[in-house]
């Protein structure tokens, strides 16, 4: 099970992307509000409903990912059960995915000290992990960071070939006339 966390303020373009592409590959999504309701208001006044409240989530996960935005990065690093949840799936070295703003989710809890990393400039800086690389979407072991709306795509793409494969990821670049 992929869980894609949703809080009020979310970067829709980086949410949504990610959830249809992986959706697209045939991994099993859920996605997630940290709020109590399931209708969550993105940063662009845009209201989706997700598919399940955090409570309704079960361990363990194929892959964590959060999404960017503001406030939606700051709601979603304040949510005491979600952080718990990342802590444990980053302890069993468990995939965890942040775009833009997000990846300070994974700074501020400490798991970034000794990985490469990008985010959205300035929100995860050189202080907070090993290296900080200008690159559209960065792995280091069982973390994956991008930097924004603008690498939606190849971060989504990323998480397929994880879960699915290179050519599933090819697959889908191809049919949505993406160059990798």
């Amino acid at each position: 099970m992929v869980y894609v966390f949703f809080a009020e303020g979310f970067e829709e373009v980086e949410a949504l992307t990610t959830v249809d592409l992986i959706r697209r590959s045939g991994a099993e999504l859920r996605t997630v509000s940290v709020m109590d309701k399931k209708q969550v208001t993105g940063s662009h006044g845009i209201t989706i409903e997700t598919d399940l409240l955090f409570e309704e989530t079960e361990m363990p996960a194929d892959m964590l990912i959060l999404p960017g935005g503001m406030p939606g990065t700051k709601n979603l690093g304040a949510h005491q059960g979600l952080c718990r949840m990342l802590e444990e799936q980053n302890e069993k070295k468990g995939w965890l995915a942040a775009i833009c703003a997000a990846p300070s989710v994974f700074a501020n809890l400490g798991f970034l000290k000794d990985k490469k990393a990008t985010s959205y400039p300035g929100a995860v800086t050189g202080q907070d992990c090993e290296a900080y690389l200008e690159e559209e979407v960065v792995s280091d072991a069982h973390i994956v960071t991008s930097r924004g709306v603008g690498t939606a795509i190849p971060f989504a793409l990323r998480l397929v070939e994880i879960l699915k494969g290179t050519e599933a990821a090819d697959q889908i670049a191809e049919s949505i006339i993406y160059r990798r």
